[in-house]
C-alpha cells in the first residue's frame, strides 16, 4: 500500500497534515476514503490544550511517545501540519499499518 495523502517523508521522519476538531463529544481518529486524517479531542482549542491532545491522540493510536511530535504549522487553526521525528519508512510504515486496520 502507498503511504496516504496526508502523510509525507522527511529527512527527520515524517510530517503528517490532519483537521482538528476541539471540543468534540468523543476522542477519535478517523481516515477518510479520500485519504484525509481528522483528530478529534474534547480538550478546548485554548492554551495548546487541543494540541496536546492531538499529539496524545496521535501517539496513542501509533504507539510512539509523545515527545517525537511537533506542530509545525496550524498551532492556531483546525489543519495542522505535525512533524514526527524517527526513522521515516518505519514511522511511514505503522502509519500504514493503521490505516489498513481503520480506515
Amino acid at each position: 500500500m502507498a503511504d496516504p495523502a496526508f502523510l509525507r517523508r522527511t529527512g527527520q521522519g515524517v510530517t503528517v497534515e490532519l483537521r482538528a476538531q476541539p471540543r468534540a463529544r468523543r476522542t477519535a481518529l478517523e481516515c477518510s476514503a479520500e485519504g484525509t486524517l481528522r483528530a478529534a479531542v474534547t480538550a478546548p482549542a485554548e492554551d495548546g490544550k487541543a494540541n496536546a491532545a492531538v499529539i496524545a491522540l496521535l501517539a496513542a493510536e501509533w504507539h510512539l511517545p509523545r515527545s517525537a511530535f511537533d506542530v509545525m504549522r496550524g498551532t492556531a487553526a483546525r489543519d495542522k501540519v505535525l512533524s514526527i521525528s524517527g526513522e521515516p519508512a518505519a514511522l511511514a510504515e505503522r502509519i500504514v499499518e493503521w490505516v489498513r486496520e481503520h480506515g
